[in-house]
């Protein structure tokens, strides 16, 4: 049972003492001091283990079927005797420019909170021992962990839509560069960059709903007083989705941008091609003609009939290399 569970903690004043092994007494001691909370950390516990967890904190049955099978939306939902919060926090790795998204659920209740993580990218830790250095906020309850979760997550949205602008600015310049680079390779680089900013998208934009809901409306078991504080993280979370859609907007531009270049490459290729062929077909065309073994050409008897076809064909086709290299074609 304790494998699943990374840290379990009494906050009495914002104050930290362990907590029991039994979750009721551990519960009843913090609802009985009146100025304490509970505060449970899990991680991707199965059903059976998480079962205990609920029938102790009377979470409800829905909330806790989406809290084992993950693959969320970013959510609030208000139950009888709790409240539940769907976050996705992401993860980007740098050496290989690519993004992936955990799921973090949190239960907020009387004088509890329960956090569930599955994937990568909470900063639980993190937060947790921050705002155990600030006790003078942590004494607000399990409304403070909220908050700070949130204002954790969405701030790190920020930064990972900071170095996907990097990214995109690199991807630019390989795309306007003169050479134009391998068009095959550069065309993958922009679809999965693409992808990229699809998996933000699906982490961030979802989540405005309910941090709008906890900025302006009367949420249960938040407390009023937290409104501002959620409207920072609302401003914070429409920055993040304000950058998002930049960078869907630039990139699709940057592969329409590649693909045109790449038909621009293709029709100078084809003209180049044709440019040659018509210039071969010229004197092909005249050895043909010579090729066909006539009696009665009279040429073939003069002297002079051999330089004068040769330099006829050189002529023409020099003829045409000039006029399609006036053209740009060559």
């Amino acid at each position: 049972m304790r494998a699943m569970i990374v840290d379990c903690a009494i906050y009495r004043e914002g104050r930290r003492t362990e907590g029991r092994e039994d979750f009721s007494a551990a519960l009843a001691e913090a609802r009985a001091s009146g100025d304490a909370f509970l505060w449970i950390g899990l991680h991707e516990p199965t059903e059976r283990e998480f079962d205990h967890v609920a029938e102790e904190f009377g979470l409800h049955p829905l909330a806790v079927e989406d809290a084992l099978k993950a693959h969320q939306r970013p959510k609030l939902e208000v139950y009888d005797d709790s409240l539940f919060v769907v976050l996705k926090p992401i993860v980007y790795d740098e050496a290989a420019d690519t993004i992936a998204s955990g799921e973090l659920m949190l239960f907020i209740g009387d004088s509890f909170v329960v956090t569930v993580r599955h994937g990568v990218g909470a900063p639980l830790a993190a937060v947790r021992t921050r705002l155990e250095a600030h006790p003078e906020v942590l004494r607000h309850g399990p409304t403070a962990v909220l908050y700070a979760v949130s204002d954790a997550v969405v701030d790190h949205y920020i930064d990972v839509a900071a170095e996907l602008h990097l990214d995109l600015e690199a991807l630019e310049a390989e795309v306007f560069a003169p050479t134009g680079g391998d068009s095959r390779h550069t065309a993958a680089r922009i679809y999965g960059f693409k992808r990229q900013v699809l998996e933000f998208r699906r982490a961030a934009m979802p989540l405005a709903v309910p941090m709008s809901r906890l900025a302006s409306a009367a949420v249960p078991f938040v407390h009023a007083e937290a409104q501002p504080f959620f409207r920072d993280v609302n401003d914070h979370l429409t920055r993040a989705n304000e950058s998002v859609e930049g960078l869907d907007r630039l990139v699709s531009d940057v592969l329409s941008a590649h693909l045109a270049q790449t038909g621009v490459r293709q029709n100078d290729d084809m003209r180049k091609i044709s440019a040659w062929a018509a210039m071969a077909a010229v004197p092909t065309m005249v050895a043909g003609v010579y090729g066909m073994n006539f009696t009665h050409m009279w040429e073939l008897r003069q002297t002079w009939g051999y330089p004068v076809v040769v330099l006829l064909m050189v002529g023409a086709v020099y003829g045409l290399y000039r006029l399609f290299k006036r053209r740009g074609w060559l």
